[in-house]
């Protein structure tokens, strides 16, 4: 045998099957692949710059067409935007720069008719300062029974001028910030593990219970399949409040267990959530955004009686490299096979830098990265991960633009910066604007196809040459190796829901599995490497020889296979 394979896998790039009409398809998120949209950054109907509900609506059909099964939406609510709409004024109504209900309603509608499903984000840690509790709390002055809503407590010192504990917001400085009282004086201190615009809601309060299954049926009954829950590793804070006493609590964010997040108590909530979820027809599903210690703590939410989903941090924060995604990978699967759960796969969100950008840097970076590295290194990679990604059992998210390959903008001026971590002294680095800029449609025009003008964020130069138009229809490019690979998926009976994979025998540098008659090899390394010829090649992320049963992977290269030959 002698041949060579090129990243598409036929002459004419592939569209993915028809979706299954909504209601058809039962257990349909175990094998789902959800594309989230940053609403401000996908398509904006209007031309003022911003991106809204219209433009995602018109975009829909290219969604379909892509293949994936669902839309997640990130935040559109009515708030005063001090963190991109995560700090909600109004959880029952649409912001006006996004649209209106109506218009949320006709997206959804649509969404259906083409058979996707929509998952919106649930923020219930946290409210916006504008959220009618929280200004009638502090209006009203101590002993306000809404205070006992959020988190209000006297400050320590002689005149309360101090912080009631040490706990250090995730956005930098101090979780705590006072409120001057009705009469003009300095009083209570609230906590906001955020920014001080985002008051964590007191959720030992029952109201606030009572709020939160209101507001879940109140999207039920507009026709969503499922939320996205922000911070669902939050909510419940250790009795007491104790101090942590660490001076690197933010280091130790996501690796340990800390007095107000992965507390045992939002299992309770999650169980009442549940029991609602399942009155409703549809099979509609709820997804954990839980950084967790261990994927066995992530584990806890996806019990048969709680979430559905988790997402997999520890796989997105995992180097690329062939040892370590074994290890994430494996114990991944072990966790969630217990429970019953799928799985979930993720490289990339609108919170850290994308997977582009990543792989073109050396390990050790972390996930805000503020250099843009070898590009054609990062996209090799990136290109291959995705492979790997959408090859292993269980769901898949993919955020807006990484099917284009597009890189984090790391050189926006600090004028046009608008991520509230950016204007605080420590905490994240601030810089998870590079991710959100908007998505180029077409290679000209003022926003490359974005909306009628420019963008809330600025696009660079250049950015049309890595828009939908310019890679639609051209084999090899990374849109077209997106939709093969979607396409694929749904065909090949291997491929999707499970819980397990075989490994086989590789080379150091290389993960090789079997699904059935599926095989996906991955050589994470830098040259070339020799593996067994599978059977038939169905996908490649970059160009492999073979001859006389053996096929030459190049380096940071993913290929899928079918026993079944022709």
């Amino acid at each position: 045998m002698s041949q060579q394979h090129s990243a598409a896998p036929a002459p004419t790039p592939q569209t993915a099957p028809a979706p299954v009409p909504v209601a058809e398809r039962p257990d349909w998120w175990r094998d789902a692949v959800i594309y989230q949209v940053y609403p401000r950054s996908f398509a904006d109907a209007d031309g003022d710059g911003m991106g809204d509900l219209e433009g995602i609506r018109s975009r829909l059909p290219y969604l379909r067409d892509l293949g994936v099964d669902a839309v997640w939406l990130s935040p559109f609510y009515a708030s005063p935007q001090a963190d991109a709409g995560y700090d909600v004024a109004d959880y029952r109504a649409v912001d006006p720069m996004f649209g209106t209900l109506p218009d949320a309603e006709a997206l959804i509608r649509d969404a259906h008719r083409l058979g996707l499903r929509v998952i919106v984000d649930l923020v219930p840690n946290h409210s916006s300062d504008q959220y009618d509790w929280f200004r009638r709390a502090v209006a009203e002055g101590p002993g306000s029974p809404l205070r006992e809503r959020y988190h209000f407590r006297p400050g320590k010192g002689p005149d309360g001028e101090l912080p009631p504990n040490d706990w250090e917001s995730i956005f930098g400085g101090p979780a705590w910030t006072r409120v001057t009282e009705p009469d003009g004086t300095p009083g209570e201190w609230y906590l906001h593990l955020f920014a001080p615009e985002q008051p964590d809601f007191n959720w030992r309060h029952p109201a606030v219970g009572d709020e939160f299954r209101s507001i879940l049926r109140f999207w039920l009954d507009k026709g969503v399949d499922g939320f996205r829950i922000d911070v669902a590793h939050g909510m419940v804070k250790a009795d007491g409040l104790p101090d942590l006493g660490s001076h690197e609590q933010l280091r130790l964010l996501g690796n340990d267990v800390m007095p107000f997040f992965d507390q045992d108590g939002v299992h309770d909530i999650y169980r009442q959530w549940r029991r609602i979820l399942d009155e409703y027809s549809g099979d509609r599903i709820f997804v954990a955004e839980a950084w967790t210690p261990t994927v066995e703590r992530t584990a806890n939410y996806v019990r048969p009686d709680e979430l559905h989903q988790a997402f997999n941090f520890q796989y997105l924060g995992t180097h690329w490299d062939a040892a370590e995604l074994r290890s994430v990978i494996d114990r991944t699967l072990d966790a969630m096979r217990p429970v019953g759960a799928p799985a979930t796969w993720v490289l990339s969100n609108h919170d850290v830098t994308r997977h582009a950008t990543r792989f073109a840097n050396p390990p050790g970076l972390g996930t805000q990265i503020r250099q843009a590295g070898d590009r054609a290194l990062g996209l090799r990679r990136a290109r291959a991960a995705t492979l790997l990604m959408l090859a292993l059992p269980g769901s898949a998210y993919v955020y807006q633009g990484e099917e284009l390959g597009l890189p984090d903008v790391v050189d926006l001026p600090d004028e046009v910066r608008q991520d509230p971590a950016y204007f605080r002294g420590a905490g994240q680095d601030g810089f998870r604007d590079g991710c959100r800029v908007p998505i180029p449609w077409t290679r000209g025009g003022g926003s490359y196809g974005f909306g009628g003008g420019g963008s809330w964020l600025p696009q660079p130069a250049g950015w049309g040459e890595l828009s939908v138009e310019a890679q639609t229809g051209v084999a090899g490019s990374t849109l077209e190796l997106y939709r093969s690979a979607l396409a694929l998926r749904r065909e090949q009976p291997g491929l999707g829901a499970g819980d397990a994979v075989e490994w086989l025998p590789s080379p150091e540098g290389v993960l090789a599995f079997r699904r059935g008659e599926f095989v996906c090899v991955a050589n994470t390394t830098a040259g070339p490497v020799e593996v067994p010829d599978h059977g038939r090649v169905l996908l490649t992320s970059g160009e492999v020889t073979g001859a006389d049963g053996t096929v030459t992977v190049p380096g940071d290269t993913t290929v899928w296979w079918t026993g079944a030959r022709d």
